[in-house]
């Protein structure tokens, strides 16, 4: 692999890291990877842990995960015939098991931060703290919302997710795309290259060639809309821009309405079923 980027870590350790081109996978691995990762966390800048609502950049994050939530419900329904047991990895404060238990469905939550899982705790929703704790389950519905950039070891990972799936089961993942126009404009300092937290990045091609060992295929791919506001407007912070909402929301724009036609989103959702 050869270097790709040179980035850091600007919401916690302030540490420098390396992003090394896959050309094999067309993806990027973050270099080095900590042992142990749960330090990088450790911020209540971490939003995604927390409930915050303290900044405006909290607000509005909070605003859109409530509006975003009823969307994820109907992706999933539109793929399976009635709804059945789903599993969350990366479940963070509930929020998003809450909204499917609503819509019907028996669910599951995996999330390994001890703070997350208790805020979620105290909305009702027990959540367990990793993968070796579901075990003689299989589901219907598996969701990862931004969180397969996060898991260490992946290949191991993604082979555990598709044991526990049905075998007409969907599993639906949301990743950054580093090949979006907002990343190729912030470079370095584009917010969702989130290293050390971010492990990998995905690109179309490395998802569809993860998977298709396992004989799974993409069967679709959303985009996700919000995200290129959200994450210019992190980027923006992170470049010390005083009119970072301001130039924010510019190129957010920009990103994607050039993606209606490279198709290449800040953020893609895709879903994946079962091809035997």
């Amino acid at each position: 692999m050869k270097l790709f980027l040179k980035t850091k870590d600007f919401s916690v350790s302030g540490e420098q890291f390396e992003l090394y081109w896959d050309e094999d996978l067309e993806m990027l691995v973050t270099k080095p990877e900590p042992q142990n990762l749960a330090p990088y966390y450790e911020s209540e800048d971490y939003i995604s842990h927390t409930d915050s609502k303290s900044s405006f950049t909290d607000r509005l994050y909070q605003l859109f995960k409530a509006k975003n939530l009823k969307n994820k419900i109907q992706i999933i329904e539109n793929q399976i015939d009635k709804p059945k047991n789903l599993l969350d990895l990366g479940a963070g404060t509930g929020d998003f098991l809450i909204t499917a238990k609503n819509s019907g469905f028996k669910v599951t939550g995996v999330e390994p931060n001890d703070k997350a899982r208790t805020l979620a705790g105290e909305k009702g929703i027990h959540l367990l703290s990793s993968m070796e704790d579901v075990s003689g389950q299989k589901f219907q519905a598996i969701t990862l919302w931004h969180v397969l950039e996060h898991l260490p070891n992946l290949g191991e990972q993604i082979k555990k997710l598709v044991n526990l799936l049905d075998d007409d089961g969907v599993l639906i993942i949301a990743v950054p795309n580093f090949k979006s126009f907002d990343a190729k404009h912030y470079k370095s300092h584009w917010a969702a290259f989130d290293v050390p937290r971010h492990l990998w990045h995905f690109s179309k091609t490395a998802i569809t060639k993860l998977f298709a060992p396992h004989q799974f295929e993409v069967i679709k791919i959303k985009p996700m809309w919000f995200d290129a506001f959200y994450v210019s407007m992190l980027s923006e912070k992170y470049k010390e821009n005083k009119l970072y909402l301001v130039s924010a929301f510019f190129v957010g724009l920009w990103s994607n309405l050039l993606a209606t036609f490279t198709k290449e989103h800040s953020s893609l959702i895709y879903i994946l079923k079962n091809k035997k």
